[in-house]
């Protein structure tokens, strides 16, 4: 298909997106808001492999030149980048019975915004610190291996006594799904990528993504805007460990990564340790 070019859509929500733990916060929560009110939305796919974010067209909407961003046609064409803006912005305008968000008055609004802010500016940045590192650098930098992976164990660990007794991450009692939860499951579907074994070291982060990935929307959004599995989700990862015929690269590339984690643990005398 060709690259986008500019805005396709005249009505409604259009989003701009790519498969990556940033771009499916806008994606699911647009898909629950489709389910649970009818809310459609058009999409279409920022190749960030080709550049395509870097577009004139493309820094006239969303400066940062990062997806995901969304365009509000029913609201004169009014653009929001920044996940943590999008999930915001989507429930404040277009949640009204608070499925997904809480009443902007409400303490439990303070924490779901402080808990999407921690995502925001602690375990995101830093698992993604950690996935540069351990993939994309021309150079394996053992300390900046041991470094990022560790503080995102270290987050992980925070989020494991967040959720140890409650099913969600914020909300009254035991928590309610909302935006909090959407803003980080991207990242946890993600962490085995960066050798993070959420069912062996934090295992009540990995029962809370199981009862987020059990939800249709979630798994819709997943699939946007490639219509296919990550190839990097805890799942596939999971079947690749467990000896699935056609994974075999997979597995090995996993066990790999696993190995140049712990020697550079093990060089730089790393100690797990959260908070």
């Amino acid at each position: 298909m060709a690259e986008p070019t500019g805005l396709i859509a005249k009505s409604g929500i259009e989003l701009l997106t790519f498969g990556t733990p940033n771009g499916v916060k806008a994606s699911i929560i647009l898909e629950e808001l489709k389910e649970a009110y009818g809310k459609d939305y058009t999409y279409q796919s920022i190749h960030i492999g080709k550049n395509t974010q870097k577009e004139p067209w493309y820094t006239a909407l969303n400066p940062n030149g990062r997806i995901p961003t969304i365009v509000d046609h029913d609201r004169n064409g009014f653009a929001v980048f920044e996940g943590l803006a999008i999930l915001t912005y989507l429930t404040r305008h277009y949640d009204p019975e608070h499925k997904f968000s809480f009443p902007v008055d409400s303490d439990d609004y303070s924490v779901a915004e402080q808990w999407i802010s921690w995502q925001h500016g602690g375990l995101g940045p830093m698992q993604g610190q950690a996935g540069h590192f351990l993939r994309a650098a021309p150079e394996k930098i053992a300390w900046a291996i041991q470094r990022y992976v560790g503080e995102s164990e270290r987050l992980y660990g925070i989020l494991d006594a967040r959720l140890a007794d409650r099913d969600y991450v914020a909300g009254p009692g035991r928590g309610r799904y909302s935006i909090a939860d959407i803003s980080l499951v991207g990242w946890a579907n993600a962490s085995l990528g960066s050798t993070i074994d959420l069912k062996a070291q934090f295992p009540n982060v990995r029962a809370w993504l199981d009862r987020l990935l059990a939800r249709p929307a979630v798994q819709k959004g997943f699939t946007v805007p490639s219509g296919q599995e990550w190839s990097n989700s805890v799942s596939r990862y999971e079947r690749a460990l467990g000896g699935e015929a056609g994974l075999e690269d997979t597995k090995k590339s996993l066990e790999e990564l696993k190995k140049l984690v712990a020697d550079a643990k093990e060089k730089y005398g790393y100690k797990y340790a959260s908070p």
